[in-house]
């Protein structure tokens, strides 16, 4: 683990690092100079000498890397990364708890839940940082991008351990609604179970076929409105896409899903067609002073597309 970054967020995002290798006396790759070691990591993404100038590479002490520095080895240099212009995602995120501990955020469609690819200042991680001015904010669990409703964070590292533990130990009851076609000949409510894989480089997630069950939904149609079914969904594991998946496999895709039954090629920056499906309800017992929590969303069906992009706050809990 590094050492605490000598330098402050930016844009809600946290400095990035690098750590200088130990000197191998039979390396045949020589840096006299920290500037030879920076050009050899970053010289296909960056003008090094222009940022030895600019003084944007720094020591944990704080100082600038300088151009001439001898190369020492394991050492840390911390940098602020180039962001690349991004599309505002629209939608508020409202602010359904804050205390010492936790935030509780209800995030529209299409905001990634960390900085990641081509999402960085648009998620929420980044967002809610640099809105609620705590730079240590992080999420306890994730939503996929294009999914809407609640999520929980820390509002420090010193917190994160126990209720991620929670997470991955599957003691937080989660409930989701969904809109989708109703099937007459689906007869509801129904456990899901199957074995979900998703493969690096592939969008969408995969069944496969005679392998131990990993993935496990409760689905119930819970009412129908102009010819539509609104589905209650409670998971029971947590796999990627895993209620997308299953939905789509009870021959009721999800209104609005842009990978299930097929890959629509959606334009990362086309938000007029929010997927239809809400993270509505989360309940646990809490493990740092055992009481009891449960949080709901705001938001409700249909998902309408929203127009412009602004951040809700409230007051603390």
């Amino acid at each position: 683990m590094p050492p605490r970054s000598p330098l402050p967020p930016r844009f809600g995002l946290s400095a990035a690092w690098m750590r200088t290798p130990d000197r191998d006396p039979a390396d045949p790759r020589p840096w006299p100079t920290m500037r030879e070691w920076l050009h050899a990591r970053l010289h296909e993404h960056i003008d090094v000498p222009d940022w030895l100038a600019q003084e944007r590479f720094v020591y944990d002490s704080g100082a600038p890397v300088r151009a001439d520095d001898v190369y020492a080895p394991h050492t840390f240099v911390w940098f602020h990364r180039e962001l690349q212009d991004e599309a505002p995602v629209p939608g508020e995120m409202h602010v359904v708890h804050r205390d010492e501990r936790l935030v509780v955020i209800d995030k529209p469609a299409f905001l990634s839940t960390i900085p990641r690819g081509k999402h960085v200042q648009q998620s929420v991680v980044v967002r809610m940082r640099a809105a609620l001015d705590l730079p240590e904010l992080s999420p306890l669990h994730r939503l996929d991008r294009v999914t809407s409703g609640l999520l929980i964070m820390a509002t420090e590292r010193r917190w994160r351990g126990a209720y991620q533990t929670m997470f991955q130990h599957g003691v937080v009851d989660k409930t989701y609604h969904a809109l989708a076609p109703v099937c007459e000949d689906l007869t509801l409510p129904r456990i899901v179970k199957n074995h979900l894989t998703k493969r690096r480089g592939h969008l969408q997630a995969e069944v496969v076929a005679d392998a131990p069950a990993n993935a496990e939904s409760l689905v119930e149609l819970e009412s129908e409105r102009d010819g539509a079914g609104i589905y209650r969904l409670t998971p029971r594991t947590g796999r990627t896409h895993q209620l997308r998946v299953h939905m789509n496999g009870l021959g009721v895709p999800i209104s609005g899903d842009p990978l299930y039954p097929i890959d629509r090629d959606v334009a990362i920056d086309d938000f007029s067609t929010p997927l239809q499906l809400l993270a509505s309800g989360l309940t646990f017992v809490d493990p740092v002073d055992g009481t009891r929590r449960s949080f709901e969303s705001v938001r409700t069906l249909p998902l309408l597309a929203a127009t412009s992009t602004t951040t809700a706050t409230a007051p603390q809990n």
